[in-house]
């Protein structure tokens, strides 16, 4: 590893922790030192219902379930983004109606890229295409369509989640990564963009005609390498195994993130920015040369395994014509892209966070490989309090929390089919 490179980016990581604790009154006030030796805990799973699979009703015929989420009543909402169709369930599993379709009219996707559903029952839906948010009532009814806000040459959109008890969503456009982007050129020539300098962490109000973002706290954004494109998005390209953001939204509509290689999780607000950080005693490992040589040869090996059929799919929209790969071509570059990786100095602690529905925050520690993200799972409150940790061959965190202890997990047979399962989850 280049030695030069690698002090670079320690230096880096290292500013970003320190100014981190050594902000002013503004930033972080309290630092919290969670217990470093794992408590082992149990989950008890009281399944309730199940919908789809070969033997459900036609409705449960889904093509692919993208996301799930609960209204305040324990209502499930199901998209499937293969018809462009979201499916409100009963708390016994029975359907009481669907929400949109594909299509240019109002209510109509063509485009999703994200769904919430707030306390109250209202679904939001974002379409990049039309740069908008669509906003459904509680009974589903079409309500009113926001305008994106901003430049309207460039859309980068990444994870969203919905603020309880407001007329908002939280995202973050800059996050692990983008999950679709979207440019439209009117004068012949792309449109470029600077670099970042963060990975904020944004709140979109919905409130108005068009949306109104205000940024929540800013991430740190690891050094990554330039691109050179003829469509430029002014995204650097992470180092291979670079921290993530990995972030949730607090039932008081706080954020809790972490944005670092440490056991660094920190709690912010807007207007106040970070109040708290919680710690844990498990420090990142070195990168060594031994453990590059074995992610490479492990994602040759993912690889060689793709059918070309998956490599041929949409990855962009140019002036609303979507953008295709060739298959070949696709392999040829991913193989080119594996030999080449450069990897971050360390390995992160931290690969995923989450907020159950009454706050508990659960955290997905790394496994044994470095790239491999089915470690613990730590279970903390906002406060600092450690709950406990599920061991990693025992650690299935569910795709969406609801209220009184719901909770819905997305399978998928040997076959491809998705069911969707809810039932009542306690841990102790």
């Amino acid at each position: 590893m280049n030695n030069a490179k690698g002090t670079t980016m320690r230096t880096a990581c290292g500013a970003a922790v320190l100014s981190l604790l050594t902000m002013g009154p503004a930033a972080a006030q309290e630092v919290i030192a969670v217990p470093g030796e794992d408590r082992r805990i149990e989950a008890n799973f009281e399944e309730l219902y199940r919908i789809g699979g070969l033997d459900g009703q036609d409705w449960e015929q889904f093509g692919s379930v993208s996301s799930v989420a609960f209204d305040g009543a324990g209502r499930l909402y199901v998209l499937d983004s293969q018809v462009s169709q979201i499916f409100l369930v009963d708390t016994d599993g029975t359907l009481i109606r669907q929400i949109g379709r594909e299509g240019d009219g109002p209510g109509e996707f063509r485009d999703i890229t994200g769904m919430v559903v707030m306390e109250d029952g209202r679904t939001v839906v974002r379409d990049v295409s039309r740069r908008a948010y669509h906003v459904f009532d509680p009974n589903g009814d079409f309500e009113r369509m926001v305008r994106m806000g901003g430049d309207p040459s460039v859309t980068i959109t990444g994870l969203l989640i919905a603020q309880r008890g407001a007329n908002a969503v939280i995202t973050t456009p800059i996050g692990s990564q983008a999950l679709s982007w979207s440019v439209t050129s009117t004068d012949g020539q792309v449109p470029q963009r600077d670099p970042p300098t963060s990975r904020p962490v944004e709140l979109v109000s919905l409130a108005g005609e068009e949306t109104v973002t205000d940024t929540l706290v800013d991430g740190w954004l690891p050094p990554g390498r330039e691109v050179e494109s003829r469509v430029s998005l002014g995204l650097p390209r992470p180092f291979t195994l670079s921290p993530g953001l990995h972030w949730g939204v607090l039932p008081d509509g706080s954020v809790a993130f972490a944005d670092s290689t440490a056991y660094a999780i920190k709690i912010a607000a807007a207007g106040t920015g970070i109040s708290r950080v919680l710690t844990r005693s498990i420090p990142p490992e070195p990168m060594t040369d031994r453990m590059i040589r074995a992610e490479k040869n492990r994602r040759f090996r993912e690889l060689e395994a793709i059918p070309d059929e998956d490599l041929d799919r949409v990855i962009g929209v140019i002036n609303g014509e979507p953008i295709r790969l060739d298959p070949d071509v696709e392999r040829q570059r991913r193989q080119e892209l594996i030999e080449n990786l450069e990897f971050f100095y360390e390995v992160p602690v931290i690969r995923g966070l989450f907020v159950a529905w009454d706050g508990t925050i659960w955290v997905r520690r790394r496994g044994e490989e470095p790239a491999s993200d089915d470690g613990p799972v730590d279970l903390l409150t906002p406060d600092g309090t450690y709950l406990g940790s599920f061991p990693g061959d025992d650690a299935d965190i569910p795709d969406a929390f609801g209220p009184s202890r719901l909770a819905a997990f997305i399978e998928t047979d040997e076959f491809g089919v998705k069911t969707v399962v809810v039932g009542r989850l306690s841990v102790g």
